[in-house]
């Protein structure tokens, strides 16, 4: 069964940076569709970004857009968060998964990763 598997978070003040990594243990990564997820304390999971299979299509949340990109290297397996300009209130756990559909909706994943803590300090 693939695995995903996410890095990069950690303890940030506002206003920093941190690109988040997610790789799969499969080749078969290429084929699917991948999006970033977060859950902040106490909160529902919501929609970060989405990539399609090749990288040329990409959608992220209204709340993230101008400062969050999502980017993937299908030779390495792996999707990319890269996030800037962040606030206290991004805090939460993030996670990839994969889907068959371009969708910003939890439901379509089908695998996901075990999640990496972003913690951005005001």
């Amino acid at each position: 069964q693939v695995q995903l598997v996410e890095s990069g978070g950690g303890l940030v003040p506002a206003g920093g940076s941190l690109r988040l990594s997610c790789t799969a243990s499969e080749r078969s990564f290429r084929s699917y569709n991948m999006g970033w997820f977060r859950r902040a304390p106490g909160k529902e999971r919501e929609f970060v970004a989405v990539i399609n299979l090749s990288g040329a299509i990409t959608s992220s949340a209204d709340s993230v857009k101008g400062r969050f990109t999502i980017s993937r290297d299908n030779a390495r397996n792996t999707v990319y968060l890269q996030m800037n300009s962040l606030k206290a209130e991004q805090t939460a756990v993030y996670y990839c998964a994969r889907s068959q559909v371009v969708s910003g909706s939890a439901e379509s994943y089908h695998c996901w990763g075990q999640g990496t803590q972003v913690t951005v300090s005001s």
